[in-house]
Order: structure tokens, then C-alpha cells, then sequence
């Protein structure tokens, strides 16, 4: 007999439904059919369907910012650092492209103390990027003429825009497409 995880089940059967019917249209009896469990098994692992959609991202938050701090805390070159930071974080989304597409077509119903926690904890992932851009530029490796701010929405709004054109059935595997957006980004922010 196969072992399932309910709260798994309940995630990806929302996630479907989320991404086929929106998540304004999907019903919490519609997720637990898909899911195969009762009402009660899911409000065992979430209290709403908005505790449902944080849940969906909160995963992938998660998930980059421990990459991310391993990533710094193993230290090196900045160049070196930036590069493994962007290709993971592209990496990451490609992996859960679907929770990510779901969330940021949905992110705007979440309860305002739900959104308030994803911009601190996005705002937070944001800022460490940064400080590694600064770094970057204080050793005289990034360029210093465009604003930090700038360079980092430049390189997210490539990571948030994965989910209009990348397709896992496409020639590029993710991590090529990792690779390539990375190197694009380094070469427009690196001197010489």
C-alpha cells in the first residue's frame, strides 16, 4: 500500500486546480476530491485556502533562501557567489515553475498580513542579493554607474518572467536556461 503525505497531496491537487481554473474559482471541496482526502485531513495542515496559496510559496521561499545562505556562507570570489546565487534561484523556480505561476497570478488575494509576510520575507532574499551586488562593486568587479535597486529588479524581473515563455518540454533543459540568463546578467553588470 502506498504511503502519501496529505499535506503533499492536498498542495499539488491545488496547485492543478489553481493553475487550471485560478484560485478564485477553485473551491476547497474541488481540492480535496483532486487530493483524494476529506475536509478534515486538509484543515489538518491548513486552516484556509488562503493558508493553502501562502503555503504553495512559502515552499519555494523557503527552499531559495536556505540555498542562498549556503551559497554565502560557503564565501569565495563575489563573481563566483553571484553566479551560483542566479543560477539557483533560476533553477529553483524552473523546478516549481507551477507553485510559482499559481502564486504570483494569486499572491494579490492572500490576506494583507500574508502579503505583508511574503514581501519581508522576499524584501529579505532581496537584500542579501544586494549586499552581494555592493560587495561586487566596492571590489571593483561590478559596475557602479547603475543603481543596486535597478540591477536587482533587473535580474528578477528575468526570474518572475520565467513563467510567460520557459517550458520543461522545450529544447533548454533548466539548467542551460540557469547558465545563460546568468551569464547575460553578469556581462551587463561586470567591468571591464
Amino acid at each position: 500500500m502506498k504511503q502519501t503525505n496529505v499535506a503533499d497531496d492536498v498542495t499539488r491537487a491545488a496547485v492543478d486546480l489553481f493553475a487550471a481554473q485560478g484560485y478564485a474559482n477553485t473551491s476547497v471541496q474541488q481540492i480535496v476530491e483532486a487530493a483524494g482526502v476529506t475536509k478534515g485531513a486538509m484543515y489538518h495542515y491548513f486552516r484556509s485556502k488562503d493558508d493553502l496559496l501562502f503555503g504553495i510559496y512559502d515552499r519555494l521561499l523557503s527552499l531559495q533562501k536556505q540555498h542562498l545562505d549556503d551559497i554565502v556562507a560557503r564565501g569565495g570570489a563575489v563573481v563566483d557567489v553571484v553566479r551560483a546565487v542566479c543560477v539557483d534561484v533560476i533553477e529553483t523556480s524552473i523546478e516549481f515553475l507551477p507553485e510559482g505561476t499559481v502564486f504570483f497570478r494569486s499572491s494579490h488575494m492572500l490576506s494583507a498580513p500574508r502579503q505583508q509576510e511574503v514581501t519581508r520575507r522576499r524584501r529579505a532574499y532581496h537584500d542579501t542579493f544586494a549586499a552581494l551586488i555592493e560587495r561586487g562593486r566596492a571590489e571593483g568587479v561590478f559596475r557602479s554607474d547603475i543603481p543596486v535597486p535597478v540591477v536587482v529588479a533587473h535580474f528578477f524581473s528575468d526570474v518572475h518572467y520565467l513563467s510567460h515563455w520557459y517550458s520543461p518540454e522545450g529544447p533548454e533543459s533548466g539548467t542551460l536556461v540557469a547558465e545563460q540568463l546568468t551569464e547575460l546578467f553578469l556581462a551587463g553588470i561586470t567591468t571591464g
